[in-house]
């Protein structure tokens, strides 16, 4: 296993998907000019928008997206691994939020539909009902990249652990959520949920993240990261609009930490109390 240069781009997605992919492209070609072999947008990149109105008038299926083949495009021309933290893609009658990892041949590498939606009532007032609009997946992603593979997941998923561990025990040494996360509960969670993800499993986090305030008035936190597996912050954002952070990526320190606290081989299944059935909590590999 080799070393890489991962980045995160940060952004404040509008309405616009067309000025989104634009932004995108130059802090992408940012990002590789800075080295960068692998580079991470944040969730929702192509548009970020609360009516559902707009949002349906404004994206299309994957055939026909755009950003998707604007991307293909991007990573194909800059010869990096691009992955973009989700898009917002029509199917059928519902939406899916979806990320994708373009190859450097521009071919898409790994999809994964976000599988845990974010149906939550905030004690400021704020509401989401995410499985209102979006059709939420069902299987968890392992890519393969050249250094080491990939666990590929979505914001809220950060929330459930077992995704990662699953990932882990499927030997993915790098684990990432792109997120769009509100500033409420980015405030409240988002570090700790990031660090915690990457000491437990002995793995890199890396995290692109919507940051600032976006047209339809919601706040997202920022601070996207990249955490090495013993749990050190190797590069944060700020908390405000479109920024780019590197990271040197050595997966051998994955190896080291889990040889330090091998918690993945010490993992045993166990019973509930009441006869409840046994709980094998290592996942398939």
């Amino acid at each position: 296993m080799s070393s890489f240069r991962a980045a995160c781009v940060q952004l404040r997605s509008t309405g616009n998907v067309g000025r989104n992919i634009a932004v995108v492209e130059d802090l992408v070609r940012s990002a590789a000019e800075l080295g960068a072999d692998y580079v991470q947008t944040p969730e929702m990149t192509n548009i970020v928008q609360r009516d559902r109105a707009l949002l349906e008038a404004a994206i299309r299926e994957e055939k026909d997206d755009p950003a998707v083949a604007a991307f293909s495009r991007l990573a194909k021309d800059l010869g990096i691994h691009l992955h973009i933290g989700s898009l917002a893609l029509r199917v059928g009658d519902r939406i899916a939020n979806r990320a994708y990892v373009f190859a450097p041949d521009g071919a898409v590498l790994a999809r994964y539909d976000k599988i845990h939606l974010f149906d939550v009532d905030l004690p400021n007032g704020e509401s989401w009902r995410e499985s209102a609009v979006y059709a939420g997946g069902d299987a968890a992603v392992v890519a393969e990249l050249p250094w080491c593979r990939l666990g590929v997941a979505i914001c809220y998923d950060v929330r459930f652990p077992q995704l990662f561990r699953a990932q882990a025990h499927a030997g993915a040494s790098v684990l990432t959520a792109p997120a769009a996360f509100t500033r409420q509960t980015g405030e409240a969670h988002w570090h700790v949920l990031q660090r915690a993800r990457a000491i437990e499993n002995g793995a890199f986090m890396i995290s692109a993240a919507q940051g600032g305030r976006h047209e339809d008035q919601r706040e997202t936190f920022g601070h996207s990261l990249i955490v090495g597996p013993w749990g050190e912050v190797l590069a944060e954002a700020g908390g405000d609009g479109p920024e780019v952070l590197v990271a040197d990526i050595d997966p051998a320190k994955a190896t080291d930490a889990r040889q330090r606290i091998p918690a993945l081989k010490n993992e045993r299944p166990f019973a509930l109390p009441d006869g409840a059935a046994r709980l094998p909590l290592r996942s398939a590999s």
